[in-house]
């Protein structure tokens, strides 16, 4: 029995604020494209998370490199809030 590859992949405006995931999970593209990016191979990520199968992590990363920019951006998006959040806690801090 063959997978349709593109149902891997699936988006919701009411799963994780719409971002892909790896269908059945709540797996985001941008979680795998982080570990990814921080060098572990697709094998690795698979048994990381234990429920993923290799193909599963794969399809993720096709997405990814196919919309390198969208998913970039989200992590950009996401570390400049987690920046943002910081600086405002270690304010708040500090005036205590």
């Amino acid at each position: 029995m063959s997978t349709d590859i593109g149902s891997l992949i699936v988006s919701s405006p009411d799963i994780k604020r719409g971002r892909p995931c790896i269908a059945g999970t709540g797996i985001t593209v941008h979680r795998i494209a982080i570990w990814y990016k921080s060098g572990h191979c697709p094998e690795e990520i698979a048994r990381r998370y234990g429920h993923l199968t290799e193909a599963q992590v794969h399809a993720a990363l096709a997405y990814y490199h196919a919309n390198r920019d969208e998913i970039e951006g989200e992590i950009a998006a996401d570390e400049a809030e987690a920046d943002r959040i910081e600086r405002e806690h270690l304010q708040e801090k500090q005036t205590a």
